[in-house]
């Protein structure tokens, strides 16, 4: 369950989306690259056996192994691979990444989807990376939005965390997140959260304030939200509410996290960082991502 007072994890092996996660992707990605056979492929011998080796042409962050790996595993078991570098690790131009040995057809049929996930996840981590290292020495985590691929939430996700990042809910379903339209059904940013607090007792609770008028509103409310959304505050009125969160959490003996949001970018992300918020959630983490530079050449 997804609880926002949980302090991020640096144990990627622990944090590793379950096979039953990856697989099913793996095998609809192959099922839409390779159809019914690989025309270029069948032109090899059938026995021909080489090595192959993935490198990266820029520096990164890795990430992406797992699906790399069942790519292969799913084509041919028999291949062998031997990873020189494991998710999380920042990599160098010319860095050698994973060795590969084995069916000449089977490492040519896998190597552009393989790629394509482990390009993609590196994308992500290393993008938040630089977002981590614009904040170091700042209170401030950076976090995630849903604002992901679809059908690629769970990889995208743990990238963020490889990268340094913190994830945020999942989905709908794991925790309550109020915004506009949510409060204006509910007659008020207060009433909301009092009626999000008596539904559900045990679900972390994120109520989005536009002024600091609401944010007084939520701070009044019998049962504050466990995260305050702030959403394309200026600097100087992220400061000032940072403030009076904290004043009502030394007062109330009840924690609330200050979060920032919408036009956040690496260019202002430390002035944002310097206000004391908690959190600062980046929805291009996961949706404007460019591809690392990887290629796989062939040693024998």
């Amino acid at each position: 369950m997804y609880n926002p007072l949980d302090p991020p994890s640096t144990d990627f092996n622990r944090d590793h989306p379950p096979a039953s996660d990856i697989e099913p992707i793996v095998r609809a990605a192959l099922a839409e690259d390779v159809g019914d056979g690989d025309r270029t492929a069948a032109l090899v011998d059938d026995a021909a056996q080489i090595q192959a080796s993935v490198i990266s042409r820029e520096s990164a962050v890795l990430c992406g192994t797992a699906w790399f790996t069942a790519v292969f595993a799913e084509l041919d078991p028999d291949l062998k691979l031997h990873w020189l570098a494991k998710d999380g690790d920042y990599v160098r131009p010319e860095q050698e990444l994973v060795r590969l040995e084995g069916s000449a057809r089977s490492l040519l049929t896998g190597e552009r989807t393989a790629l394509n996930f482990l390009q993609l996840l590196s994308g992500t981590a290393t993008l938040t990376r630089r977002y981590v290292d614009r904040v170091k020495g700042t209170r401030a985590q950076i976090v995630d939005t849903r604002k992901t691929l679809p059908g690629l939430r769970t990889a995208q996700k743990y990238a963020v965390r490889c990268g340094g990042g913190v994830n945020h809910r999942f989905g709908l379903y794991d925790a309550v997140m109020i915004k506009e339209n949510h409060v204006a059904a509910a007659g008020g940013l207060g009433a909301a959260i009092y009626q999000a607090r008596m539904a559900y007792a045990k679900v972390p609770v994120i109520a989005e304030a536009e002024t600091i008028g609401e944010v007084e509103e939520a701070l009044k409310s019998p049962a504050p939200p466990d995260i305050l959304l702030l959403d394309d505050f200026e600097t100087h009125l992220l400061a000032r509410a940072v403030n009076m969160v904290g004043q009502h959490s030394r007062h109330a003996h009840n924690k609330v996290l200050v979060e920032a949001s919408g036009g956040i970018d690496q260019n202002n992300v430390r002035d944002v960082a310097d206000t004391g918020v908690d959190r600062i959630s980046i929805g291009g983490l996961t949706k404007h991502v460019t591809a690392v530079d990887l290629s796989m050449r062939v040693t024998d």
